[in-house]
């Protein structure tokens, strides 16, 4: 597709040539967008793989309830989040939150982290997606094909619907996430009805959870909700600014924490307490596809694994979408180059954003397909690309979140007439506490996180590469507020001061 990024002049057609008048607004209704929210977290990623990996590193029954733990937590942050969403409408959320509510420079590093972490998240998708469908290629068709090219393929499939209209990527993943859950409540009535030691309370009990290892516990089953705050992100694109992105937020993070919690649950009761544990650290991501041949028809398996597929994609898509996004926000304000706030002419999409997020997504590819021939193992995408980049981007993306919360409190302080004292301090509030708490048991159990044993360097590498730029996107700011002072004064503003 050739995109004119060099000038804002008026086309000669109505080609798809880019330009400077913003999203395409009023697009997106609330039902669309709580799809679009799931759709990032991935349903059934998580239920086939998430789950039982939980299960088989921490050795803890109370996978379950670390979802209602959790879902309870982000309902508090969402409460407070979706206030704030009613007088903030900006692509870059997290960015312009914290810059209104804990200042500028904070921001400006907020901004910066969020870019390194959802890029981590949708780069790290790729190399899940090149592995599974290098391997369902294999066992449907006999065919042999590199994980790199089939990552490759789903970032063009991702790169195209990333400068199409935002309504036809949430009809596509409302779809997708419609098919997803229903594959998963189809296992999970299968698991109940299977029940080898009864339908018990297994999963859910306290003692099951709050136990040695409950801080890698939740670290793991947090990455499961990655995404769910990234409603506030389309409130430029969305039908009602003042209520849809709070609604749908408050929403699509409900429906996550129960959904996953309850197949959760149904896994425990599938395969038995007793063996819950054992069969995870067995089959590991397997888990599901394994259960569903023993007791499933063999094209529901296949159709299983498809989807799969298709989930791994749709949150490639989603996370695209949100990075695009972010660069569209800073290069408004300008405090990176202007031409990033380009969108296109033709479908609102920020097609500068969204090029520039395929191109850093090519680079990394390509980099991990030049190094994986040296490695022996197969799984290779899997414990390095995925493993690494999905951890680092939940790393930054809770702290972010910790920060938003705290914003939220600082921001509606001004708004005590509109808000509740719940609502504008002590939900928020007790939110951050959480988050904070989360934050610390990621940087606790990182090692872990990342499959390695003891310390290492990359312990401390991969958290670097999220705090780093968020450090130096701070000192930024302040040299931005000496130096060019107009500038400065934009920052999270939308690129207007009035």
């Amino acid at each position: 597709m050739g995109v004119n990024l060099s000038t804002g002049s008026e086309p000669d057609s109505a080609s798809d040539q880019p330009t400077t008048t913003g999203l395409d607004a009023r697009r997106i209704g609330t039902v669309a967008l709580v799809f679009m929210i799931i759709a990032a977290s991935a349903p059934l990623t998580v239920v086939a793989g998430g789950v039982p990996s939980n299960f088989a590193i921490t050795g803890l029954l109370g996978i379950p309830l670390s979802f209602v733990v959790l879902g309870i937590i982000l309902v508090l942050f969402a409460i407070g989040y979706a206030a704030m969403s009613r007088h903030v409408h900006n692509a870059g959320a997290f960015f312009a939150y914290i810059s209104k509510g804990l200042g500028k420079p904070v921001g400006m590093g907020a901004a910066v982290t969020a870019l390194v972490a959802y890029n981590s998240m949708q780069i790290g998708i790729a190399g899940m997606f090149g592995f599974v469908f290098s391997s369902f290629l294999d066992s449907i068709f006999g065919l042999q094909v590199s994980w790199w090219v089939c990552a490759l393929i789903a970032w063009v499939i991702v790169g195209i619907m990333g400068v199409l209209r935002v309504d036809f990527s949430a009809k596509v993943l409302g779809i997708i996430v419609g098919t997803e859950f229903l594959v998963v409540i189809i296992y999970d009535i299968i698991g109940l009805s299977h029940s080898p030691e009864g339908v018990t309370a297994g999963g859910m009990l306290p003692d099951q959870l709050f136990a040695p290892g409950v801080g890698a516990a939740l670290a793991f089953s947090i990455a499961a909700f990655m995404g769910f705050e990234s409603g506030a992100i389309y409130n430029e694109e969305v039908k009602d600014p003042k209520r849809t992105a709070g609604r749908a937020t408050i929403i699509a993070v409900s429906i996550i924490a129960v959904f996953y919690a309850f197949s959760a649950w149904a896994m425990t009761v599938a395969e038995g307490t007793s063996n819950v544990v054992g069969r995870s650290q067995e089959f590991g991501p397997d888990l599901m596809f394994v259960f569903l041949g023993e007791h499933a028809p063999v094209w529901f398996v296949d159709l299983a694994n498809l989807l799969f597929l298709t989930s791994l994609l749709a949150a490639l898509v989603a996370f695209h979408n949100i990075v695009a996004r972010y660069f569209f926000a800073l290069g408004r304000d300008r405090v990176l180059p202007s031409v990033l706030a380009r969108t296109s002419r033709r479908t609102g999409a920020p097609i500068a954003g969204s090029l520039t997020q395929s191109g850093l997504a090519l680079v990394v590819i390509l980099v991990f397909a030049i190094a994986g021939p040296g490695s022996e193992d197969p799984l290779f995408p899997v414990v390095t690309l995925f493993t690494w980049l999905t951890n680092m981007g939940a790393f930054g993306l809770v702290l972010l979140m910790a920060l938003t919360a705290l914003a939220v409190v600082g921001f509606l302080r001004s708004h005590s007439h509109e808000y509740s004292l719940w609502t504008r301090a002590i939900a928020p509030g007790l939110s951050a506490i959480g988050l904070l708490i989360l934050f610390i048991s990621i940087v606790v159990n990182f090692n872990v996180l990342i499959g390695l044993e003891g310390t290492s360097v990359l312990s401390w590498l991969l958290p670097a590469i999220v705090l780093v730029p968020g450090i130096i996107g701070t000192i930024w700011a302040l040299v931005l507020r000496s130096s060019r002072p107009q500038v400065y004064a934009g920052i999270g503003t939308g690129g207007s001061l009035g």
